[in-house]
């Protein structure tokens, strides 16, 4: 108890120096499972990640690390250090430019390839049948892989249908074990379907406590489409880690506003592809399966929604 209530005083960096101390004292929760999403196992050997089945049945980590802006050496410790704390899905993308750093990342890590669900993504310039098909292959020959887990087309403009039937071939050839969509709305999603077989796999969409998205939650979830949010923890805009309402959450149980903001996808069936370059930052993210979030915690978040982009510059 003493413990507990020393956390509930801390700040969420002084909050992640104290909880690693405690993490390896044995006195903070383990890595538990609560049987949430409809999860097919707990994940592989060395990750407290649950794996949930997509609709073609590939098996995919409810939580992962996004890896926008880390390039070179330092984007290759990252990917190593979340892999060896348990990181299973690694999210990356041709317009990162830090493709060879993360497949470097990946070699460095000696992980079975088989335990990584990687994704990669084809850009705006590479859209059409033959761009989309070269784009993938040097996403690929950068990777230093054989095969993808899942490919996304990043934003829907350009020839977004040469590059699904593109896409669909390399599906059918095994090369993409499954592939997506990235920033499209349900008309786009349903464009899609209506003009070709394979239906996507997974929509990755801006999603956080500001701009919650339950439309499109509700529209994904019907057509049995994972929803996966990139920025999840809002990228500290609007003070994300120091938000008044997410701390009062986080306090019951000893948990950052972090931790809140992940946990609070995960009961919300959504995969989260956090980005850190700090490896006290991942573990914090990753240490969030040992409480749940009760109705009224998740009213109190739901009251945040903005229902606004956080991030015009994308748009």
């Amino acid at each position: 108890m003493r413990a507990r209530n020393e956390i509930n005083r801390m700040n969420r960096r002084e909050f992640i120096q104290f909880g690693t101390k405690l993490t390896a004292a044995g006195m903070l929760a383990g890595f538990g499972t609560t049987g949430l999403l409809g999860a097919v196992n707990s994940g592989l050997m060395g990750s407290p990640v649950e794996r949930i089945k997509l609709n073609n049945g590939s098996k995919m980590p409810v939580l992962g690390l996004g890896t926008m802006s880390l390039n070179g050496e330092s984007g290759e410790r990252c990917v190593a250090d979340a892999i060896s704390l348990g990181y299973r899905l690694i999210d990356t993308a041709t317009i990162y430019g830090n493709e060879e750093a993360v497949g470097a990342g990946i070699k460095r890590s000696g992980i079975d390839r088989k335990e990584l669900f990687v994704t990669s993504k084809v850009w705006v310039d590479d859209s059409g049948y033959e761009k989309a098909k070269k784009a993938f292959d040097t996403s690929l020959n950068k990777l230093g892989l054989d095969y993808l887990d899942l490919y996304l087309i990043h934003r829907p403009r350009g020839d977004v249908h040469g590059s699904w039937k593109a896409m669909e071939e390399l599906y059918g050839e095994g090369k993409i074990k499954a592939i997506g969509v990235s920033n499209f709305t349900a008309a786009q999603i349903k464009d899609l379907m209506d003009h070709f077989d394979v239906k996507p796999a997974v929509n990755q969409i801006e999603t956080h406590a500001f701009f919650q998205q339950p439309g499109d939650l509700k529209f994904l979830n019907e057509q049995h489409i994972q929803h996966e949010a990139w920025s999840p923890l809002a990228q500290e805009r609007n003070q994300h880690f120091t938000n008044e309402t997410l701390a009062e959450v986080g306090k019951k149980y000893g948990k950052s506003n972090a931790q809140v903001a992940l946990r609070w996808h995960y009961q919300r069936g959504i995969v989260a592809i956090p980005r850190s370059s700090q490896k006290d930052h991942m573990m914090e993210n990753l240490n969030i399966f040992d409480f749940e979030l009760t109705d009224t915690d998740i009213k109190k978040i739901e009251n945040l929604d903005l229902n606004i982009t956080q991030f015009p510059e994308w748009e």
